[in-house]
């Protein structure tokens, strides 16, 4: 069976949101104390809208790079928890960092998503002056399965 690669620009462009949001919200957490940020309305939807984005583009990376892996049929990870673990089992991550802090940001994600009325600002800050570093972990990950695919016997394209 034909391994199908990994693509360069779909990797490269979803990180390239993953680092603009990222940049984004330590503007916001440098910029705002917490009862500053915890008032104003504006920066809470703007922190909200870049930490959903980032999260986004890391999970459709994850599953980019799950998806070119053998699965037997009905096996292959669905679910953002899913391929949050899954990650973590190929080596993509640390499988801890995968069970503590990937399946963490997998719910966070969903949370935004389908409860985002009970996200408070107070937890979001906490999130963007705390957490980033979670961000840049993965990135650094995906990072090193691009530059260095055959480590996971997998391959790229450069497109």
């Amino acid at each position: 069976m034909r391994k199908v690669p990994l693509s360069k620009i779909k990797i490269e462009s979803k990180l390239a949101i993953v680092r603009d949001a990222i940049s984004e919200l330590e503007k916001i957490g440098i910029e705002f104390s917490q009862e500053e940020f915890e008032r104003n309305k504006e920066k809470f939807a703007v922190a909200e809208h870049f930490l959903r984005r980032a999260l986004e583009a890391v999970f459709d990376i994850g599953g980019h790079i799950i998806s070119r892996f053998p699965y037997s049929p009905g096996k292959r990870p669905k679910t953002f928890k899913e391929i949050a673990l899954e990650l973590g089992e190929k080596r993509v991550v640390d499988s801890k960092f995968a069970k503590d802090k990937l399946v963490e940001m997998a719910g966070y994600r969903n949370r935004m998503v389908h409860f985002y009325d009970e996200i408070t600002p107070k937890e979001l800050y906490l999130i963007i002056t705390k957490d980033l570093k979670d961000l840049d972990m993965i990135a650094s990950a995906i990072i090193a399965v691009a530059n260095n695919p055959e480590q996971f016997d997998l391959s790229i394209e450069d497109e």
